[in-house]
C-alpha cells in the first residue's frame, strides 16, 4: 500500500477525491500560491500611470509658462514695431527727435503731456507697455535715434529666467525711419 493510500485509510475525512483537491492546492504555481497576484499587478499598473500623469502635468505646466513668456516677448515685440510706425507717420517730429527719450518710460508712472503728437504718441506708447507686458517699475520702454536710425528698447519682469538667470527681458529693435 502506497505512503498516501496508509494516509487515507488512517483519516477517515479525507478520500481521493478530497486527497487530489489538495494535493492540487499546495502544489507551487497553483491557486493558492497566486492569490493576490492579480490585485499586486493592478497596484503596479495604478503606479506607473500615476507617475505617467505626473509627467504629462508637469510637461503642461512647462509648455504654459514658455507659451507665456512667448506671448510676452511677441507683445513687445510688437510694442516696438507700434512706436517705429507712429514715428514714421510722423517722420519730421521723429527726425527732431521730439520721440527720443532721455530716460526709459516706465509702464508704472507714463507721461501725461499730450500737448503735441510726438507727446501723445510716447503715452500712449507707454500705456500699451504697461497693458500687454505688466504697470511695474520693471516695465520701461527707451527710443534712441540718431538721423533716422533708430533704436526701441522694451525691457520687462518674464515668468521663465533668460540665459543668464535673470528673469529681466530686454528686446531691442533696430529700425530705420
Amino acid at each position: 500500500m502506497s505512503p498516501t493510500h496508509r494516509a487515507m485509510s488512517a483519516h477517515p475525512l479525507l478520500s481521493t477525491a478530497n486527497l487530489r483537491s489538495h494535493q492540487r492546492r499546495t502544489k507551487c504555481g497553483s491557486r493558492v500560491a497566486q492569490r493576490g497576484v492579480g490585485l499586486i499587478e493592478v497596484l503596479v499598473a495604478v503606479v506607473i500611470l500615476s507617475i505617467a500623469f505626473l509627467g504629462i502635468a508637469a510637461l503642461q505646466a512647462m509648455s504654459l509658462s514658455s507659451n507665456n513668456s512667448s506671448m510676452a516677448r511677441s507683445m513687445a515685440t510688437v510694442a516696438s514695431y507700434s512706436i517705429v510706425d507712429a514715428m514714421r507717420a510722423d517722420y519730421s517730429n521723429a527726425v527732431a527727435g521730439a520721440y527720443v527719450t532721455s530716460t526709459a518710460l516706465k509702464a508704472s508712472s507714463c507721461p501725461t503731456d499730450t500737448s503735441t503728437l510726438a507727446a501723445s504718441q510716447l503715452a500712449q506708447w507707454c500705456g500699451q507697455l504697461g497693458n500687454s507686458l505688466g504697470v511695474a517699475d520693471t516695465t520701461t520702454g527707451n527710443i534712441a535715434c540718431t538721423a533716422g536710425d533708430c533704436t526701441v528698447t522694451i525691457s520687462f519682469l518674464d515668468v521663465r529666467p533668460g540665459a543668464d538667470g535673470s528673469t529681466q527681458q530686454t528686446v531691442v529693435t533696430r529700425a530705420m525711419l
